[in-house]
Protein backbone atom coordinates (compact mmCIF):
# COMPACT_ATOMS: atom_id res chain seq x y z
CA UNK A 1 0.00 0.00 0.00
CA UNK A 2 2.52 2.11 1.00
CA UNK A 3 4.58 2.46 -2.61
CA UNK A 4 0.92 3.30 -4.01
CA UNK A 5 1.30 6.40 -2.17
CA UNK A 6 4.21 7.49 -4.00
CA UNK A 7 3.60 6.64 -7.80
CA UNK A 8 1.98 9.37 -8.90
CA UNK A 9 4.68 11.60 -7.13
CA UNK A 10 7.15 9.85 -8.52
CA UNK A 11 5.37 9.90 -12.58
CA UNK A 12 5.14 13.77 -11.89
CA UNK A 13 8.62 13.99 -11.33
CA UNK A 14 9.23 11.94 -14.54
CA UNK A 15 7.16 14.23 -16.53
CA UNK A 16 9.18 17.11 -15.62
CA UNK A 17 6.26 18.03 -12.43
CA UNK A 18 6.69 19.85 -9.21
CA UNK A 19 5.27 18.03 -6.42
CA UNK A 20 4.03 20.00 -2.99
CA UNK A 21 5.68 17.25 -0.34
CA UNK A 22 6.01 16.69 3.48
CA UNK A 23 10.02 17.12 3.41
CA UNK A 24 11.86 15.77 6.20
CA UNK A 25 11.93 19.49 7.97
CA UNK A 26 9.13 21.62 6.80
CA UNK A 27 6.42 21.69 3.73
CA UNK A 28 8.72 21.81 0.71
CA UNK A 29 8.42 22.07 -3.25
CA UNK A 30 10.50 19.79 -5.20
CA UNK A 31 10.89 18.33 -8.77
CA UNK A 32 13.82 16.48 -10.42
CA UNK A 33 17.40 18.58 -9.85
CA UNK A 34 18.03 17.80 -13.73
CA UNK A 35 15.30 19.21 -15.51
CA UNK A 36 15.87 23.01 -15.98
CA UNK A 37 11.95 23.69 -17.19
CA UNK A 38 10.64 21.77 -13.75
CA UNK A 39 13.21 24.29 -11.67
CA UNK A 40 12.02 27.56 -13.84
CA UNK A 41 8.61 26.59 -13.24
CA UNK A 42 9.28 25.88 -9.50
CA UNK A 43 10.75 29.11 -8.99
CA UNK A 44 7.78 31.03 -11.00
CA UNK A 45 5.06 28.83 -8.12
CA UNK A 46 7.66 30.59 -5.55
CA UNK A 47 7.83 33.85 -6.84
CA UNK A 48 11.35 33.25 -6.30
CA UNK A 49 14.78 34.92 -8.01
CA UNK A 50 17.10 32.55 -9.97
CA UNK A 51 20.17 33.39 -8.48
CA UNK A 52 19.82 31.58 -5.29
CA UNK A 53 20.89 28.12 -5.04
CA UNK A 54 18.25 25.15 -4.02
CA UNK A 55 18.65 22.44 -1.74
CA UNK A 56 19.11 18.77 -2.69
CA UNK A 57 17.44 15.35 -1.13
CA UNK A 58 19.39 12.45 -1.28
CA UNK A 59 18.36 8.75 0.08
CA UNK A 60 21.76 7.11 0.54
CA UNK A 61 24.81 8.84 1.47
CA UNK A 62 26.79 7.15 -1.47
CA UNK A 63 24.93 9.35 -3.94
CA UNK A 64 27.08 12.40 -2.77
CA UNK A 65 29.70 11.25 -5.50
CA UNK A 66 26.93 11.78 -8.00
CA UNK A 67 26.04 15.46 -7.28
CA UNK A 68 29.47 16.52 -5.52
CA UNK A 69 32.94 16.78 -7.77
CA UNK A 70 34.74 16.27 -4.50
CA UNK A 71 33.39 15.21 -1.30
CA UNK A 72 35.71 16.64 1.66
CA UNK A 73 36.74 14.07 3.96
CA UNK A 74 35.33 14.91 7.06
CA UNK A 75 31.49 14.88 5.04
CA UNK A 76 30.96 11.41 5.19
CA UNK A 77 31.03 11.03 8.97
CA UNK A 78 29.16 14.62 9.76
CA UNK A 79 26.49 13.55 7.20
CA UNK A 80 26.24 9.96 8.16
CA UNK A 81 25.91 10.89 12.08
CA UNK A 82 23.66 13.68 11.66
CA UNK A 83 21.09 13.19 14.27
CA UNK A 84 19.39 16.10 13.46
CA UNK A 85 18.13 17.40 9.62
CA UNK A 86 21.31 18.81 8.21
CA UNK A 87 21.57 20.83 5.00
CA UNK A 88 25.94 20.54 3.86
CA UNK A 89 26.83 22.81 1.31
CA UNK A 90 30.20 21.34 -0.60
CA UNK A 91 32.43 23.50 -3.23
CA UNK A 92 31.62 22.42 -6.56
CA UNK A 93 28.13 20.51 -7.72
CA UNK A 94 27.32 18.38 -10.70
CA UNK A 95 25.54 16.24 -13.02
CA UNK A 96 22.37 18.82 -12.21
CA UNK A 97 20.60 21.76 -13.49
CA UNK A 98 22.78 25.20 -13.27
CA UNK A 99 19.96 26.49 -11.56
CA UNK A 100 20.30 24.17 -8.41
CA UNK A 101 23.96 25.53 -8.31
CA UNK A 102 24.72 28.41 -6.03
CA UNK A 103 26.57 31.13 -7.42
CA UNK A 104 29.86 29.91 -7.23
CA UNK A 105 28.97 26.54 -8.09
CA UNK A 106 28.43 25.17 -4.71
CA UNK A 107 25.80 22.69 -4.36
CA UNK A 108 23.54 22.12 -1.21
CA UNK A 109 22.84 18.61 0.09
CA UNK A 110 20.89 16.81 2.47
CA UNK A 111 20.72 12.93 3.62
CA UNK A 112 17.15 12.27 4.35
CA UNK A 113 16.46 10.44 7.33
CA UNK A 114 12.67 11.08 7.65
CA UNK A 115 10.84 7.67 6.19
CA UNK A 116 8.69 9.27 4.23
CA UNK A 117 10.43 11.76 2.73
CA UNK A 118 13.23 9.00 2.40
CA UNK A 119 10.47 7.16 0.63
CA UNK A 120 9.95 9.29 -1.89
CA UNK A 121 13.55 9.93 -2.83
CA UNK A 122 14.72 6.36 -2.51
CA UNK A 123 12.20 5.17 -4.98
CA UNK A 124 12.96 7.77 -7.91
CA UNK A 125 16.42 7.17 -7.29
CA UNK A 126 17.37 10.14 -8.19
CA UNK A 127 18.11 13.46 -6.27
CA UNK A 128 15.08 15.74 -5.81
CA UNK A 129 15.08 19.89 -5.08
CA UNK A 130 14.04 20.89 -2.02
CA UNK A 131 13.12 24.32 -1.03
CA UNK A 132 10.31 25.59 1.44
CA UNK A 133 6.72 25.82 0.55
CA UNK A 134 5.74 29.49 0.37
CA UNK A 135 5.86 32.84 -1.26
CA UNK A 136 9.41 34.02 -1.33
CA UNK A 137 10.49 36.22 1.28
CA UNK A 138 6.88 35.16 3.29
CA UNK A 139 7.60 32.69 6.37
CA UNK A 140 7.96 29.04 6.10
CA UNK A 141 4.82 27.13 6.38
CA UNK A 142 4.31 25.33 9.77
CA UNK A 143 1.48 22.74 8.46
CA UNK A 144 -0.48 22.26 5.48
CA UNK A 145 -2.91 24.62 6.08
CA UNK A 146 -0.70 27.53 6.40
CA UNK A 147 0.34 26.89 2.82
CA UNK A 148 -0.59 29.23 0.12
CA UNK A 149 -3.63 28.73 -2.19
CA UNK A 150 -1.49 30.13 -4.85
CA UNK A 151 1.54 27.43 -3.89
CA UNK A 152 -1.04 24.81 -3.95
CA UNK A 153 -2.63 25.52 -7.30
CA UNK A 154 0.21 25.76 -9.21
CA UNK A 155 2.03 22.87 -8.10
CA UNK A 156 1.30 19.83 -10.62
CA UNK A 157 0.99 17.22 -7.49
CA UNK A 158 0.45 17.17 -3.96
CA UNK A 159 1.65 14.45 -1.56
CA UNK A 160 0.75 14.36 1.83
CA UNK A 161 1.75 12.01 4.51
CA UNK A 162 -1.09 9.73 5.83
CA UNK A 163 0.72 9.33 8.75
CA UNK A 164 2.39 13.26 9.56
CA UNK A 165 4.52 13.46 12.59
CA UNK A 166 3.75 15.45 15.68
CA UNK A 167 5.39 18.06 16.23
CA UNK A 168 6.45 21.61 15.16
CA UNK A 169 8.84 21.51 11.76
CA UNK A 170 11.46 23.45 11.44
CA UNK A 171 14.23 24.20 8.82
CA UNK A 172 17.41 21.83 8.77
CA UNK A 173 20.72 22.83 9.77
CA UNK A 174 23.23 24.10 7.41
CA UNK A 175 26.95 23.74 7.15
CA UNK A 176 29.36 24.62 4.54
CA UNK A 177 32.09 22.96 3.71
CA UNK A 178 35.75 23.66 2.50
CA UNK A 179 38.01 21.29 0.47
CA UNK A 180 40.74 21.25 3.27
CA UNK A 181 37.93 20.20 5.84
CA UNK A 182 37.24 24.05 7.14
CA UNK A 183 33.85 25.08 7.29
CA UNK A 184 31.53 27.51 8.41
CA UNK A 185 27.80 27.34 10.57
CA UNK A 186 25.24 28.88 8.00
CA UNK A 187 21.82 28.47 9.86
CA UNK A 188 22.80 26.83 13.22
Amino acid sequence: MIQSIYDDAIKSLKSGGVLLYPSDTIWGLGCDARMDASIEKLFDIKQRPENKGLILLISKIEQLNEYVEQVPDIAWDLVDFAEDPLTVIYPQGKNVSKHVLGPDGTIAIRLVKDEFCKGLVYRYQKAIVSTSANISGEPSPENFEMISPIIKDGVDYILQNPHPPKGKAKASKIVKLGLNGDYTMIRP
